[in-house]
């Protein structure tokens, strides 16, 4: 019997919901930051922390999704990632900086599930369309980081709510996504053997992608690519916020870049599906995030200019990384486990985006020295891009 899901629009529709649910738990927290620092006195540093412990999470989780996945089926472990999701957003509600951190790894849980198993299910039941649905798919994740930037400092002004009740306010689109994704985990057969490739266990295909070079360079640019997101997301409007610029003006900057973010997350995975090779894309992608990077570093005054460079590139970015777990690999059981690999190593390393930046900021007193580590992080996400767009698979 076959294993494949019908496809139709509610199936698009359910993937593109579910995605818009995997960045503004994070994201929405970056236009607050300098209002949570200052009311429960906190440094930059300890931002940091409060940045990175979700992405940490991302990297902890993410070899639990295809294990949980096999167990009881994707439906069911997506629709169980965004109850999780649920519950962190109503967690952050509560006064205290225990309830905060809490919330914020029961947020971080949730998308770690949900950046493994969506891919896998794109993989499976869109196989012959996996350019244009990871393309759907990311350009959903840029969506979300989007418009929790942009709109997370509107909503609390025009609602006059604090900032936990504006964090609290998207954990509404954690529901919707929760409701729509319940009838398709209640008709799931959680069949083990979907993310299974025959004659192998599980154990077996651990191991043989870890060993793997290929698999390693994707892990890398992964890794650098979402350390460079997370980085930016958590202080972009610090460093506006710092040369001058008012809070709602480093949102709405902070916006555009996920935008922007958006174009190149829907192009980027739509050109390298017709690709046999994509260094050429991925050369070029590290290009407009190296350009944006130094230009607010050398012309903070263009501001407007270097986050559009900057947006193209890490929309592209992270679209090129998650297609290249699937045009990597041969099915939906190895794209899982490349996926698990390259999520649960490269946002380990990811983490140390937003803590390092914060880091350094208490250091240097400045955004000059954050801003060029972050250049030294694309020149390495350059190097794994050429090494992972060769024409191989993962075997």
């Amino acid at each position: 019997m076959s294993l494949r899901r019908p496809l139709g629009a509610g199936a698009v529709v359910a993937i593109v919901l579910a995605a818009l649910n995997l960045r503004p738990g994070v994201v929405a927290v970056s236009p607050l930051l300098g209002e949570i620092l200052a009311e429960e006195g906190l440094s930059a540093t300890a931002g940091g922390v409060l940045t990175t412990l979700p992405v940490l999470c991302f990297g902890i989780l993410a070899p639990v999704a295809p294990g949980l996945a096999r167990r009881v089926g994707l439906e069911r472990a997506l629709f169980g990632s965004l109850v999780l999701l649920c519950l962190g957003f109503a967690l952050r509600l509560v006064p205290g900086i225990a309830p905060l951190l809490v919330g914020t790894l029961a947020v971080g849980s949730a998308i770690g599930l949900g950046n493994v198993l969506l891919p896998a299910l794109i993989k499976r039941d869109f196989a012959d369309r996996v350019g244009l649905m990871t393309g759907l798919y990311s350009m959903a994740l840029s969506g979300g980081a989007a418009l929790a930037a942009g709109l997370t400092v509107p909503i609390a002004s025009a609602t006059g709510m604090d900032w936990r009740a504006t964090l609290a306010s998207w954990g509404l689109l954690a529901v919707l996504g929760a409701v729509v994704w319940a009838p398709r985990a209640l008709r799931s057969t959680g069949v083990v053997a979907a993310l299974r490739p025959p004659g192998a266990t599980p154990a077996d295909a651990v191991r043989s992608v870890w060993r793997s070079p290929l698999a390693w360079a994707v892990t890398v640019l992964m890794g650098t690519q979402s350390l460079s997101f997370y980085a930016v997301n958590a202080w972009l409007p610090e460093v506006f916020v710092a040369s001058g610029r008012s809070v709602a003006v480093g949102g709405w900057l902070l916006a555009l870049t996920n935008l922007l973010g958006i174009v190149g997350s829907f192009v980027t995975p739509v050109l390298a599906g017709r690709m046999r090779r994509q260094r050429a894309l991925g050369v070029v992608i590290v290009a407009l995030i190296l350009t944006g990077l130094l230009g607010l570093v050398l012309a903070p005054g263009a501001a407007v200019l270097w986050v559009v460079l900057l947006g193209l590139g890490q929309g592209g970015g992270i679209s090129l990384a998650l297609t290249l777990m699937a045009l990597r690999t041969e099915n939906a059981a190895r794209t899982s486990e490349l996926s698990g690999m390259a999520q649960s190593a490269g946002y380990v390393l990811a983490a140390c985006g937003p803590l390092g930046l914060g880091v350094a900021h208490d250091a240097t007193g400045s955004w000059t020295v954050p801003l060029l580590l972050l250049v030294v992080a694309s020149l390495v996400q350059g190097v794994a891009a050429w090494f992972a767009g060769r024409d191989e698979i993962v075997r």
